[in-house]
């Protein structure tokens, strides 16, 4: 008998279940504060409560797979530590394709002479001394290097050779863009890589703190993490290749809502302290965004679940808007520390910020926000903002920490490196105002929430008359939210309706049809699939949402643990994908990982490209985790008709290797 552990570490919480393998059934779960200063802590919680609550020993566990949202978090709200740039063979307008020059946020751009061409042949050599020079003189500044080479997927060896020149040089961790994907589209292939690199750091603190703490309770099982198409990879893969953990725990949350439910059709929305994602079961699967997975606003190359991710949690920001007399609210993208779990662990401190600042008559800039130090690498900070972090030894109220307006810009680039974090009113804090959440200090969300409804509009008048009436305004307007992201996925997913699915689901006929008007004209609109609820609030927020789109709403049990169920029933699967092309006629050249390999027939060559890529998928799968392994080939031929017979233009051969994963064994 086996059974397995599934660990979830979101930005808020960190979930974890015991499943019975032979039974089929979840027999114990938990869920723990993530402790950001040392993730360790809130996984070992989890884990340990877990493993009580099922009534098992440590010894009983044969496999521990992981999801996570931190890399998603972390890029839909634009933080990340500070990587550099090798940008080989292009020029610098190509910076600013692709959100490239976006996703960089200033970061250092190396520009190097080199490349190769579209046949795979050497465009201009690469002056390695040359880059050697400029590497070495970033020395500490940056946590870990991306490289992007012009047709780096039809020939790797510029690529490789900074690679190997750089680690060399720095020891710091390189992230190739051939090895992420073998597309073509250089500059968004160098932005899948910048963002890749940019996750390392915080991707290996996971996975060690998990390794840590399952070997001190003796859990020796392997550990395996999900990927952001569902599939199961290694731990030791992931830490190579982290930006293939985004949307790792949404699609985890698709595999568990499938397991937990047994629905074939319906829309999946997972809540948590930081997004909102969304996803279409279609037949009891999932698609696969054939563009590469979307998010935080990045278009990268990465295979994943289609999803819509929205910067939308329990966790999300308030921002009172003062546009026009009466004001509004939004909420998100970015995640606070609710100001209710902050006063948990610094009472004093919090407490005494807010009575001073509810005793006055007007309310400052900054009141009733606070920031906390975090753990990173501090390379590259300009003189202001080391400034700054040096005044936040410990959490204190954000005024505290600034000495002129000049510094909030610094601040703002503080947090976005993950140096610091802010806390705020939150959606949990109003939760806690109306009764609905006791899991925090309900006293110190009424004193933030009630400062906040102090505040003034445009008309000069209070945003709300005491705390409770704005916290009602901040729970509805998670409602609106959470409609506003579900009419978008199903407007995007209907393939009998066209045009802009943002603009479909706040077009006036929409508004008026979920209201079911009765005019002159009636217009009632509806969604015809039922909602599955995940996530911990979903409970609490998702009853009004299923109102409102005149739907059913399945909150299934076990629906705030869905992502770490969905993290031990998934399959391990690798993909390889290479390309034959034609320099001329009678001329084939397979694009192989070793070199460029010529043959005088087209089959030929395919079948070579074939051996090859189910010997580099077959082994991808055994590396990460699989055993049993099955393979599927798949070859795209291109080919224009010239002279009325076809001539071969280039095909893509795609091998997809998957197995179970591989389990202890007692």
């Amino acid at each position: 008998m086996g059974y397995f552990l599934g660990v979830d570490t979101g930005g808020t919480y960190t979930d974890a279940v015991i499943l019975d393998e032979a039974a089929d059934r979840v027999i114990g779960s938990a869920k723990s504060l993530t402790t950001r200063g040392d993730l360790a802590l809130g996984i070992g919680r989890a884990v340990d409560a877990a493993l009580a609550g099922a009534g098992i020993a440590a010894g009983q566990v044969t496999l521990v797979s992981l999801s996570t949202t931190l890399a998603t978090n972390a890029l839909v709200e634009g933080q990340g530590g500070r990587v550099a740039l090798i940008f080989i063979g292009f020029d610098p307008g190509d910076l600013e394709r692709g959100g490239l020059i976006e996703a960089l946020k200033g970061d250092p751009v190396i520009l190097a002479d080199g490349g190769h061409t579209h046949a795979g042949t050497e465009a201009f050599p690469l002056d390695l001394a040359a880059l050697e020079a400029q590497v070495a003189e970033l020395g500490d500044q940056v946590m870990g290097f991306a490289v992007a080479a012009r047709f780096g997927t039809r020939n790797p060896a510029h690529e490789i050779a900074a690679r190997d020149m750089v680690r060399r040089v720095t020891g710091r961790p390189v992230t190739c863009s051939h090895e992420l994907s073998a597309q073509l589209n250089g500059p968004k292939r160098a932005l899948t890589a910048v963002l890749n690199a940019r996750l390392i750091g915080m991707i290996d603190r996971l996975v060690a703190a998990c390794e840590r703490h399952l070997v001190a309770v003796g859990i020796t099982a392997p550990l395996m993490v999900v990927r952001g198409d569902g599939a199961l990879i290694s731990a030791a893969m992931v830490r190579e290749r982290p930006i293939e953990t985004i949307l790792s725990g949404p699609a985890a949350s698709i595999v568990g809502a499938r397991w937990l439910t047994g629905a074939a059709d319906a829309l999946v929305s997972d809540i948590g302290g930081t997004t909102t994602d969304v996803a279409l079961l279609r037949g009891g699967l999932p698609e696969i965004d054939p563009q590469g997975a979307r998010v935080g606003g990045f278009r990268t190359m990465v295979e994943a679940v289609a999803m819509r991710t929205t910067g939308l949690g329990g966790d999300s920001e308030v921002h009172l808007q003062t546009a026009g007399l009466e004001g509004g609210l939004r909420l998100g993208p970015r995640r606070l520390i609710p100001v209710s779990l902050l006063a948990v662990d610094h009472p004093e401190m919090v407490h005494a910020a807010l009575d001073r600042a509810l005793s006055a008559d007007a309310v400052g800039e900054f009141d009733g926000r606070f920031v906390v130090p975090m753990a990173g690498q501090t390379g590259g900070l300009t003189a202001r903002e080391a400034a700054v972090l040096a005044r936040v030894t410990q959490p204190m109220p954000v005024a505290g920490a600034l000495t002129s307006r000049l510094e909030v810009a610094a601040m703002e680039r503080l947090v976005a490196r993950g140096l610091v974090m802010i806390a705020g009113v939150t959606p949990s804090d109003a939760s806690h105002v109306l009764g609905r959440l006791e899991a925090w200090d309900g006293v110190a969300a009424e004193k933030a929430v009630r400062l906040l409804a102090k505040r003034r509009n445009g008309a000069g008048d209070r945003f709300a008359p005491d705390a409770a009436t704005l916290a009602q305004r901040i729970v509805d307007q998670v409602t609106e939210q959470t409609v506003e992201c579900l009419l978008e996925a199903a407007f995007d997913e209907d393939r009998g309706i066209e045009g802009d699915a943002v603009a479909l689901a706040r077009h006036e006929l929409t508004r008026v049809g979920m209201a079911r008007h009765r005019g002159v004209v009636e217009v009632t609109l509806r969604l015809g699939v039922p909602v599955i609820g995940l996530g911990a609030s979903a409970a609490s927020y998702y009853g009004a949402v299923g109102e409102r789109l005149g739907c059913e709403m399945i909150l299934p049990e076990h629906a705030g643990v869905a992502n770490a169920i969905g993290a031990v029933v998934g399959q391990v699967s690798q993909r390889a994908s290479g390309l034959v092309s034609s320099p001329g006629e009678g001329r084939f050249t397979a694009h192989l990982a070793g070199g460029l390999q010529s043959f005088v027939s087209r089959d030929e060559a395919l079948a070579a490209m074939e051996a090859a890529m189910v010997a580099e998928a077959s082994a991808r799968a055994r590396a990460a985790g699989a055993e049993d392994v099955r393979v599927v080939v798949k070859r795209d031929i291109r080919e224009a008709e010239v002279e009325g017979r076809p001539m071969f233009i280039e095909a893509t051969v795609s091998a997809v290797a998957s197995g179970r994963p591989r389990v202890a064994h007692g």
